[in-house]
Formats: C-alpha cells, structure tokens, sequence
C-alpha cells in the first residue's frame, strides 16, 4: 500500500479536498450528502461488533480489527470533509466540547457511573 504520511488535521483536510477536487466532487460534497455518508459509515462501523459480547469486542481478531481501521477511517474522512465544507475546526470544535463536558460531568458527581447529566448525576 503506497501512501504519504498524514501528520496532522490541517493535512488530512488538504488531502481530502485535493482528492475531492481532482475527481470534481465538490458539488456532491454538500453538508446534507456529507452527513448522510458520515452516517452510513459509522453505521457500518457497528458490523464487525454485531452480536459480540463486550469481551469479545475488545479481543478483535486481525481481520476484524481491520475491518474497524477501515471504518474508523471513512468517519473520519468524512467528518473532516464535512468540518472543512462547514468551516469548522475539529480541534477546536473537541476542545469546546469537553470544556462543556467537563461542566456537565463533575469528576466527583460522575465518577464510576455512566449517569447523564439529565439523569441528575
């Protein structure tokens, strides 16, 4: 397998749009088309976890733990796709996000249990 190395977001946003631009995509690439692909994919990512227990699950044979590299990489490609087209920066994005988190799980109201927060933790 032949290819260049992908050091950072920044990268793989490029790349992704080189690839979408050098095969005229962009007009596909819409937000709605985006989503409804980056939703089919991670839909596609429960498959190899179908009907495993959740020992089972975190013991994945080689073929099955490639079969999950190769999803985890088509939701990731089209999350960065859809961030780019939306002009969102995922680090950034993830960073906000777990400050929110953090606010809404205190560590000693939600440590141990997997309560949400409307649940009154």
């Amino acid at each position: 397998m032949t290819h260049t190395t992908i050091d950072s977001l920044d990268t793989l946003r490029l790349r992704i749009r080189e690839f979408a631009c050098a095969r005229a995509w962009e007009r596909y690439h819409t937000p709605k088309n985006l989503v409804m692909a980056l939703s089919v994919e991670a839909s596609e990512l429960l498959e190899p976890f179908q009907w495993m227990t959740a020992e089972q699950s975190q013991q994945l044979n080689a073929e099955q733990h490639e079969a999950v590299r190769q999803e985890i990489a088509d939701v990731l490609i089209y999350l960065t796709r859809l961030a780019d087209i939306l002009e969102i920066d995922l680090l950034e994005a993830a960073a906000d996000k777990l400050a929110i988190n953090a606010r809404k799980y205190p560590v000693d109201q939600a440590y141990g249990n997997a309560l949400k927060s409307s649940e009154h933790l």
